[in-house]
């Protein structure tokens, strides 16, 4: 936001340099990002960071000057020769501004006309090239006359890029010779307001914090309006059907207004708050909006009585199926279901609190406005700037931050004055306003006491008074505790806790962040206590990232299209953003798993070999509450070769199954979970065949699943052709698994025993249930036990198979003899042979 410096000592005194302000500013919330100098000398300094531009006009040629008289050049049409006094002589100007050929040839002027002239050796801008190049200004013969000055554009001093006309002041300006910096310069401050400063995004807003900062009193503009019109009643009304969308409507009548340009004051403060002047009506729409914080809109009231055939009466509402406006940028819209709208009985008017529409907007042959000023609910404006794309809307943008509704009124009638000076209308009396749904005022109990326990620091009791104050905070000191009354225009205070913490925030802010010392904490500190959740992440986290995955962290919104991708099955019952950012992020997800396939899906046309994984959360509505749950999963999606490409590598297979069962193993371990078991499982996200959950022997499912991505599945998400494997895992579950203690072995002195057994058991018989039994049976001496081989062939006969298992003996008190390890062998190959039906495969 820009604020001319000019605009501020309206309403506040200030003493201080403007380097100094800025930096007060900055130090109190409001960032002042660039110093603008408009024809000042610069200020730099005082520990500040802002930027620092301008151009330093000369004041002993950069001066006020008076045209006399306006003759038309000898040898050119569009050029003409003025006679201008610089408060020490007659001088010959030429020029070829187009809004002085209005004067040509009308002899001496009734009335001097006040400009912006610069001598010769003057620095300006050149106004006939891009950007700002400086140039001298030295004589030079034009068409046969000799030119040494010139009369200046805006564009040339540095004010604005307007450059079509030169500075015509208004009638009020000082006299020929007074240096132009004196009369119009000024330093324009480039704030940046953030959302919780949003209060401050007006002029009046910035002067009531430096009044606050600097221990002056804000003087505020005159509300008085006067009204010498007829009655406004049956002349207007006003129909609001949805109060919570708009809690207030005012609408004032100016009859018989002339529409020209404003004066020059006016558009000049426009142009260096960034706004292009209009016209008289439209630029105190904006002008008010911009010194108090309240967008206003001006209609032009007799299209409103022609579209109403009478007595226009205006509505607030929703939209009906089919409705379209075309708002002031001349685009054709159809509102959003939720936005607001202002309408008649015609139709559409506008876009409410966001934008005018064109059919009612004031022209040059309006003669009668009607004023608005209305207050619009902060969330349905901030949604409904997104859904229409219009966030360049200055009316949007403070609604869409929060406007409290007891600043409508004042604001119109603020307006309607200076419309009524500068156009010469005449104010119907009376005022219509409907406030269906008023908001009262908050009142917070602030013990002084907080004040140090937030802060560390005593502050008197009569400086947070007079900090409170001074922001316009009602304070009732009732001695330990002040009673305060939160101001209208602060809808960023809290209630209750929140209330205190935002009061001291404030007092704090205003004291000075700087001002607080470093302390040493008083009270006892906390107990410090494990968070198992936290670190079972962590340690999942350091677990796959060495074994070789790299994280992803996704976006938790989402659509259900996207997540219908995976052809899972979905009630649809999705917790719902009121307020989506975008149309493909309209709800919290439920699979963890659509979310890394977008990852996946984004990268695989960069890189051959992808091994991600990603830990969050998920969003599932759980009955009548309020809140959704929120259980934790882990998601590993990996696809490509087997190990990367270099000049060792010499293994381009492609990952299957067993390598992402492998990583999974490899956690499982890390994590000291113990009986897990791999069940053959069917899900609509994996390839039939081709996927198994992870559990225990009684949960077969407890922990998840895994698997090869279903075709479908990866054909969705336009993934390479060949197989991408997935884990989907509870994280809940598995925390709950984790040991809080386990035990761990120390390695033996003693030599191990390896020896190889070949079984054969029926083809259906899953290996996992093999191994089971062979640990179960070796007991402690019995370390390891690895499958290496499966064959099936005419060898073993139908419906049978061959599985070989490494078998490593060691025990931890003596030396294992062949005899120890022929026992155990025996013992294993029985119980196999009685429990499963294996038979021992020797010679075959």
């Amino acid at each position: 936001m820009r604020v001319p410096l000019s605009w501020l000592k309206d309403y506040v005194d200030i003493a201080i340099l403007p380097n100094e302000l800025a930096r007060k500013l900055t130090f109190a919330g409001l960032e002042v990002e660039e110093l603008e100098y408009i024809g000042l000398p610069k200020h730099e300094g005082a520990q500040l960071e802002a930027k620092v531009s301008g151009l330093e006009w000369d004041r002993d040629t950069i001066v006020v000057g008076d045209v006399i008289q306006v003759n038309p050049h000898p040898n050119a049409d569009r050029l003409v020769l003025l006679e201008l006094d610089d408060g020490q002589k007659i001088n010959t100007v030429l020029t070829g501004a187009p809004n002085l050929f209005c004067y040509k040839g009308q002899g001496l002027l009734a009335e001097p006309l006040k400009v912006a002239y610069a001598k010769e050796g003057s620095l300006i801008y050149d106004g006939s090239k891009s950007g700002q190049q400086l140039i001298e200004l030295k004589p030079a013969r034009i068409r046969g006359v000799v030119s040494d000055s010139m009369v200046c554009s805006e564009k040339e001093l540095g004010i604005s890029d307007e450059h079509e006309g030169i500075i015509i002041f208004d009638d009020g300006a000082p006299v020929a010779g007074t240096p132009l910096a004196d009369y119009i310069g000024d330093v324009v401050f480039d704030i940046t307001i953030t959302p919780n400063m949003a209060r401050n995004a007006n002029i009046i807003g910035v002067a009531r914090e430096i009044a606050a900062l600097t221990g002056v009193t804000l003087r505020e503009p005159s509300y008085d309006v006067i009204m010498d019109g007829h009655s406004i009643n049956g002349k207007v009304s006003i129909e609001i059907r949805e109060p919570d969308l708009n809690r207030r409507f005012t609408a004032i009548l100016l009859q018989d207004v002339t529409i020209a340009p404003s004066p020059y004051w006016m558009q000049l403060r426009l142009r260096l708050a960034g706004m292009r002047p209009i016209s008289n009506i439209v630029d105190v729409t904006n002008y008010v909006m911009l010194e108090m914080g309240q967008p206003l809109h001006a209609f032009d009231y007799d299209v409103l009585v022609r579209r109403s055939l009478g007595t226009p009466t205006i509505i607030t509402r929703l939209p009906e199926r089919g409705e379209r406006v075309t708002t002031l940028d001349g685009v054709q819209r159809e509102p959003d279901k939720f936005t607001i709208l202002v309408t008649d009985t015609s139709g559409v008017l506008s876009i409410g609190g966001i934008m005018g529409g064109r059919d009612s907007e004031v022209s040059d042959a309006t003669r009668n406005v009607l004023l608005e000023a209305a207050s619009w609910n902060f969330i349905n404006i901030r949604r409904s700037v997104q859904a229409q794309q219009l966030q360049s809307s200055e009316a949007g943008y403070r609604f869409s931050r929060g406007v409290h509704p007891e600043i409508a009124a004042r604001s119109n009638c603020r307006a309607a004055e200076l419309m009524r000076v500068l156009s010469g209308g005449i104010v119907c009396q009376g005022i219509v306003d409907e406030y269906p749904l008023p908001m009262d005022r908050l009142e917070i109990a602030l013990p002084v006491s907080e004040v140090e326990r937030y802060l560390g620091i005593t502050i008197p009791k009569a400086e947070i008074i007079g900090i409170l104050e001074a922001l316009e905070f009602q304070v009732d000191d009732r001695g330990l505790a002040l009673d305060i009354t939160v101001p209208e225009h602060r809808l960023d205070i809290g209630e209750g806790v929140v209330g205190v913490a935002d009061l001291v925030e404030e007092i704090a802010r205003v004291y000075g962040f700087e001002r607080l010392p470093e302390t040493q904490i008083a009270d006892t500190t906390p107990p410090q206590r494990n968070n198992p959740l936290v670190e079972g992440e962590e340690r999942i986290r350091d677990l796959l990232v060495n074994i070789g995955l790299q994280e992803v962290i996704n976006y938790r919104l989402t659509s259900p299209a996207r997540e219908h991708l995976t052809r899972m099955k979905d009630d649809g019952s999705y917790v719902t953003l009121a307020n989506p950012i975008t149309p493909e992020r309209v709800v919290m997800r439920h699979s963890l798993l659509a979310s890394v396939l977008e990852s996946v899906e984004s990268n695989a046309r960069f890189h051959d070999r992808l091994a991600l994984y990603e830990i969050g959360s998920v969003y599932l509505l759980q009955g009548d509450s309020k809140l959704p749950s929120e259980p934790r999963r882990l998601v590993i999606v990996m696809t490509g070769p087997r190990e990367d490409i270099s000049w060792t590598s010499v293994d381009a297979k492609l990952m299957d199954f067993f390598d992402l069962k492998g990583v999974v193993d490899e956690m499982l371990t890390g994590l000291h979970i113990e009986g897990v078991e791999y069940t053959p499982a069917q899900h609509p996200s994996f390839h039939p065949g081709r996927c198994a959950s992870v559990g225990t022997h009684e949960q077969p499912s407890l922990y998840g699943i895994l698997g090869e991505l279903h075709p479908m599945v990866r054909e969705a998400y336009k993934l390479p052709q060949h197989a991408v494997i997935a884990a989907d895992i509870d994280l809940e579950e598995l925390f709950a698994s984790m040991p809080s203690v386990y035990t761990t072995r120390g390695l033996s002195r003693y030599p191990a025993i390896v020896e190889d057994i070949a079984l054969i058991v029926e083809d259906s018989l899953p290996a996992a249930r093999v191994e089971a039994l062979i640990r179960k049976t070796g007991g402690r001496q019995l370390i390891t036990a690895q499958l290496f081989d499966v064959y099936r062939g005419s060898q073993v006969g139908d419906g049978r198979k061959s599985i070989a298992y490494r078998l490593t003996y060691q025990s931890d008190v003596k030396t294992l003899t062949d005899r120890d390890v022929a026992i155990l062998r025996k013992k294993i190959v029985s119980r196999l042979e009685g429990e499963l039906g294996a038979e021992l495969r020797e010679g075959k």
